[in-house]
């Protein structure tokens, strides 16, 4: 006598569960190799190029107004000229927002002043010029004091600061957003008598650059 096996659907179910379960696991297993394996190449080429920060220079600076009224507010206003290059060979770089304002003595004395938003290419430069102004600015009651050392001594001292994002572009991959910061010393002529024109710095100095 012959003897037939069955399988009951509960085990027929059990199998095809198992199937799928694999299915998914190969699945899973793909994209995580094509993944790692993307990352893996954007990262060696991103080693291999290693850009270089963006270089940032002085070339002009003037002062057209600093004085105080009602005690302790300040109004202000500087004209500056900065050059901007791109010292990368193969490295693009896209400003998308960059704000520009002076300080001195370590207090902010204009509002941010925004620049529009640029690309540039490979070893490319770009001049930039901002108009920064305040007006009836809170300062510290030393202020006034601070600026009086200053003409005594015969020389004023502006720190002009640029702040925002970039991205790298690399063929037709472009980076995420990096903060960058710039820092731009201007030393200027103040002697004891009231000038008759704008305090004026075109020594043309290199800025403190970070990324």
């Amino acid at each position: 006598m012959s003897q037939a096996l069955t399988k009951s659907p509960k085990h027929c179910g059990n199998k095809q569960g198992l199937n799928i379960g694999k299915l998914y696991k190969k699945l899973f297993l793909v994209f995580s190799t094509l993944s790692t394996t993307i990352l893996s190449i954007i990262l060696l080429v991103w080693l291999i190029l290693h850009p270089t920060k963006p270089e940032f220079s002085l070339k002009e600076a003037d002062i057209y107004q600093l004085n105080l009224s009602g005690g302790h507010l300040l109004n202000s206003s500087v004209q500056l000229t900065l050059l901007s290059k791109n010292p990368n060979q193969k490295v693009g770089i896209y400003y998308d927002e960059l704000k520009v304002y002076a300080a001195y003595k370590g207090q902010q004395i204009t509002v941010y002043t925004s620049l529009p938003p640029f690309y540039q290419g490979h070893q490319d430069s770009n001049v930039l010029t901002a108009s920064l102004v305040g007006t009836g600015l809170p300062v510290a009651p030393s202020f006034g004091y601070e600026v009086g050392r200053d003409q005594t001594a015969g020389r004023l001292v502006l720190n002009l600061k640029v702040i925002g994002r970039l991205r790298w572009k690399v063929g037709t991959w472009v980076s995420g957003k990096y903060r960058v910061n710039v820092d731009c010393v201007a030393v200027m002529a103040f002697g004891p008598s009231i000038p008759t024109g704008p305090l004026t710095s075109r020594q043309g100095t290199q800025c403190s650059t970070t990324v």
